[in-house]
């Protein structure tokens, strides 16, 4: 398995300045949450510089990692092509740097989506992608602040966030954060929110 330095060198030669920018940021914030939620912050740090790692690959290339790997990338080209990069991420993170570690592996594939019976270190690096120190949207400020504060409850806003967004935008809502949304509220507030 890599370590955290050669996952971060990784990123820098395989990502655009920008990009390795956003990466940093995420990183810096992922380890933040992970030390207020006691979650092993080297696994955060790992999964917050491989996570885009297949951001700017070609589409093509995207296809053809999800389609070598079918049965790991679990019906991925039903999904929307947005999603496909933290999927295929996570293929390279197992099958070409050597990561074996679940956690590692889901918190890097569901980035974008966010799961149903997210993990912490899941939560982390949704919420450390989406309310990066970079990210400059109206609600990122505060959204921050919250998750900061409330690593479940501001998951929820998260969550909740990107899909009035997407919804607005009229595009399709991942049904994968539909249900994590659903489930987190349902864990968080009960039954009768």
């Amino acid at each position: 398995m890599i370590s955290v330095q050669e996952a971060k060198r990784l990123a820098k030669k395989n990502l655009s300045e920008k990009r390795y920018e956003h990466t940093l940021n995420v990183k810096k914030l992922a380890v933040e949450l992970a030390r207020r939620n006691g979650v092993d912050e080297n696994k955060a740090a790992l999964a917050a510089y491989l996570h885009d790692i297949a951001k700017e690959l070609p589409k093509d290339r995207l296809l053809q990692i999800l389609r070598e790997n079918d049965i790991i990338a679990n019906n991925a080209l039903q999904r929307a092509p947005a999603v496909w990069h933290g999927i295929a991420a996570a293929i390279l993170a197992q099958k070409e740097y050597g990561i074996e570690d679940e956690d590692v592996l889901s918190a890097i594939r569901c980035h974008t989506t966010g799961k149903p019976n997210m993990s912490k270190l899941d939560k982390i690096i949704y919420m450390a992608d989406m309310a990066s120190y970079e990210r400059s949207y109206p609600e990122a400020e505060s959204l921050r602040a919250h998750v900061l504060e409330n690593l479940d409850r501001g998951t929820i806003e998260g969550l909740g966030m990107s899909i009035a967004w997407l919804k607005a935008s009229g595009k399709n809502v991942d049904e994968y954060s539909l249900a994590a949304y659903a489930q987190q509220r349902q864990e968080y507030y009960g039954a009768n929110n």
